[in-house]
């Protein structure tokens, strides 16, 4: 059980298995379920960065293709509803956003929760240029930037609704990041058993890559605040 000052315990293995198995609508991590999108993302940005290739992303023959793959991942965990920035957007929208991504510092991919005590202003400075780009010129909500942060990166979970609830966090910043890595310091024996596997789009059986530290945050929290009773 992971403490937490003021607010009922949490059960990380609870969470987890929800996550994974699903509850009510969503359908937990399978391949034609919305919770892989995250999965099908990371992988084609994550490659990129193994094969050490990133500046390719925005390539004339893969930008269209990069494009699509955070637009629909962006599209499948809710950023396209309701009067959302992206609504009205096409795929070629995300330009801007891949471009970015292929200039960040390439020490920017290395960075996990374990390492946020040492690099919360890379992270931030990083997370503007993301702003930016996916703005061009209008605000873009923290939900949105984490995301994509999330998606591409895998060193942020995602400030959503859900996950603020249930990490007992407000907005993205300093004072969150720190809280991120005190609930992993707090909880690494028990986070750090879990060894879950991306799957792969093409054959919907685990990879070789395993999720980052932040993803595993993401989904406990986010389980952690759906649930129906306050917790905070």
């Amino acid at each position: 059980m992971a403490e937490r000052e003021g607010v009922e315990p949490m059960d990380i293995h609870a969470n987890i298995r929800t996550y994974l198995d699903g509850n009510g609508a969503a359908g937990g991590l399978k391949p034609d379920e919305r919770y892989a999108s995250f999965d099908y993302c990371y992988n084609y940005f994550r490659s990129f960065r193994e094969q050490e290739r990133v500046q390719e992303l925005a390539s004339p023959e893969n930008i269209q293709v990069s494009c699509l793959h955070l637009g629909f991942y962006l599209a499948s965990w809710g950023m396209l509803r309701g009067s959302s920035l992206l609504l009205q957007k096409s795929a070629r929208y995300y330009r801007p956003v891949v471009q970015s991504v292929a200039n960040l510092p390439m020490a920017f991919w290395d960075v996990d929760v374990d390492r946020y005590d040492d690099n919360v202003e890379m992270i931030l400075e990083c997370s503007r240029v993301i702003m930016q780009a996916i703005g061009q010129g209008r605000d873009a909500t923290d939900t949105l930037v984490t995301k994509i942060l999330l998606g591409v990166f895998g060193n942020v979970p995602a400030f959503d609704t859900y996950f603020k609830a249930g990490m007992g966090t407000y907005s993205f910043g300093r004072k969150s990041l720190r809280r991120i890595a005190e609930f992993y310091r707090a909880n690494r024996s028990e986070l750090d058993q879990y060894q879950i596997r991306t799957l792969d789009f093409a054959t919907g059986q685990e990879t070789d890559r395993v999720y980052p530290m932040a993803k595993l945050i993401d989904m406990v929290c986010f389980v952690e605040g759906m649930r129906p009773s306050p917790r905070h």
